[in-house]
């Protein structure tokens, strides 16, 4: 997927500025899809020049003016293109399990470490999500559209993230009994 598949459909729900996209992928889209703020806004301006995103100046008394995005007619086609294309199962290609299989060749503690680390990072994000399903999606048999699309995707997310919970347990259990 490329960052302008990930703008348009942000953009989609709801227009805005390049800081206001920022912060989106900084606390929602990020979880799945993240990008710089460079990046971001290196992006918009190469959509604009498409025609994907159009641009509004927008006047601001004693500030500087504001520049709000939204999807454009090109955008959207393209967007309606991208849905339309079939996609790659996710790949799994992970950092932290290739040092796991390298680990006898080193330092395991520092390998058994860095998991641990990892697993409290994957425990505090599965909080995050299940904070965000309680406050954001209090009744999901309710849900349809556009709301039932990103519960979805959250339930995706806290899905993978109790799977490598789980996954760092069962490591940091194995790695612990070895060392006996």
């Amino acid at each position: 997927m490329a960052l302008e598949h990930a703008i348009l459909v942000s953009l989609r729900e709801r227009s805005g500025t390049g800081y206001e996209l920022a912060r989106r992928f900084d606390k929602s889209i990020g979880f799945f899809w993240s990008a710089s703020h460079q990046q971001i806004y290196r992006t918009l301006k190469r959509m604009v020049d498409l025609g994907w995103v159009t641009v509004t100046e927008v006047t601001q008394h004693g500030r500087p003016d504001k520049k709000v995005y939204e999807v454009g007619d090109g955008g959207l086609d393209e967007l309606r293109r991208w849905l339309t294309q079939p996609g790659e199962p996710a790949a799994v290609r992970m950092e932290l399990g290739l040092k796991l299989r390298g680990a006898s060749f080193g330092d395991t503690d520092a390998v058994l470490a860095e998991i641990v680390s990892h697993r409290d990072q994957h425990a505090e994000r599965l909080d995050v999500y299940r904070v965000f399903e309680k406050r954001d999606f209090p009744d999901p048999a309710t849900l349809s559209g556009q709301r039932l699309h990103q519960y979805l995707v959250l339930r995706g997310g806290i899905r993978a993230e109790q799977a490598l919970l789980d996954w760092c347990d069962e490591v940091i259990h194995a790695m612990k009994r070895d060392r006996r």
